[in-house]
C-alpha cells in the first residue's frame, strides 16, 4: 500500500501517545497494533513497523536504565541471544500465514495480551539474590519463550519479560524492568531482521513512529510520578476495547 502523509501524521501521534503510555504504565503496543490495522496495513507490515519503531524508542530507556545500574549484566547477554533467536523463529513462522489468517489471529489474540497485561499490573516484586541453579537454563527459557511471543505477536512482552526476570530470577523491580528492557529489545530486532529480509517493513513510516515513540517515552518517564499509572491504565484499556470493537467490526463480523 502506499504510505501517505495521513497515515503518517496519524501514526506519529498514535505513536507518541503509546510511548507516553508505555513509559507510565506498559501497553503501548497494545494501542499501536490495532491502529495500524485500522489503517489498513498488512499483517506482517504491521509486525515488522511497528516492532521497528517501538525498539528505536525503547533504546533511550535502556541508556537510562544501564546508567544507574538497574541491568542485571550477568544474564544479559545470554538473554539477549536467547531472546532475539526466539524472535526470529517466530517471525518467521508468521510469514508461512497469510495476511488474512494472521489479522485474524491477531485480532483474537488483543484480548489475551490485555488480560495478561493486567494481571502482570497486580504483582509486587521484591527483590532477592539471583539463583546460581540453573540460573542459564532460567534465562534461555526466558528469552525463547517470550522472545518467541514477540516475534509472533508482541503486545504486552514488556511485561511478560519483566514478570519472568522477578519469577524465576527474583530481581526487584527496577532491576527486573531493566533487564527486561534489553531482552525485549533484542526479541524486537530479532524480529525485524526477519521481516526486513521478507521485505515486510515500511521504513518510510517506521522511522517517524519511532521518533514519535522516543519522544513520547521521555515525556512519559517525566510525567509518571506526577500522573501515576492507575489513570492512565484506566484510559488504556477503554481505548483499547474501542480499538477491539472497531477490529472485530471491520475483518471478522
Amino acid at each position: 500500500m502506499d504510505i501517505t502523509l495521513t497515515v503518517i501524521l496519524v501514526c506519529f501521534v498514535v505513536f507518541f501517545i503509546a510511548g507516553f503510555v508505555d513509559a507510565i504504565a506498559g501497553g503501548g503496543g497494545l494501542i499501536t497494533m490495532p491502529v495500524l490495522l485500522l489503517l489498513g496495513i498488512p499483517a506482517h507490515y504491521t509486525l515488522g513497523t511497528g516492532k521497528l519503531a517501538s525498539s528505536l524508542g525503547s533504546i533511550t530507556a535502556l541508556i537510562t536504565f544501564w546508567k544507574r545500574g538497574a541491568v542485571i549484566k550477568e544474564v544479559v547477554l545470554l538473554g539477549v541471544i536467547s531472546s532475539y533467536f526466539g524472535a526470529v523463529i517466530a517471525s518467521a513462522t508468521t510469514l508461512l500465514i497469510s495476511n488474512e489468517k494472521m489479522t485474524i489471529i491477531m485480532i483474537f489474540l488483543l484480548p489475551v495480551a490485555i488480560l495478561l497485561s493486567l494481571f502482570c499490573g497486580t504483582l509486587k516484586l521484591t527483590e532477592e539474590d539471583l539463583p546460581k541453579k540453573g540460573l542459564w537454563w532460567r534465562v534461555s527459557a526466558i528469552g525463547l519463550s517470550v522472545g518467541f511471543y514477540e516475534g509472533f505477536f508482541g503486545p504486552g512482552a514488556g511485561s511478560f519479560f519483566l514478570i519472568g526476570i522477578h519469577l524465576l530470577l527474583k530481581a526487584g523491580l527496577v532491576k527486573a524492568s531493566g533487564t527486561a528492557k534489553a531482552f525485549n529489545i533484542a526479541a524486537n530486532l530479532g524480529a525485524v531482521t526477519t521481516f526486513a529480509s521478507a521485505g515486510t517493513l515500511y521504513y518510510s513510516l517506521a522511522l517517524p513512529c519511532a521518533v514519535a515513540s522516543i519522544l513520547g517515552n521521555r515525556l512519559g518517564a517525566i510525567y509518571a510520578v506526577k500522573i501515576g499509572p492507575t489513570l492512565v491504565r484506566s484510559m488504556l484499556y477503554f481505548v483499547l476495547v474501542m480499538l477491539l470493537i472497531s477490529l472485530i467490526t471491520r475483518f471478522v463480523i
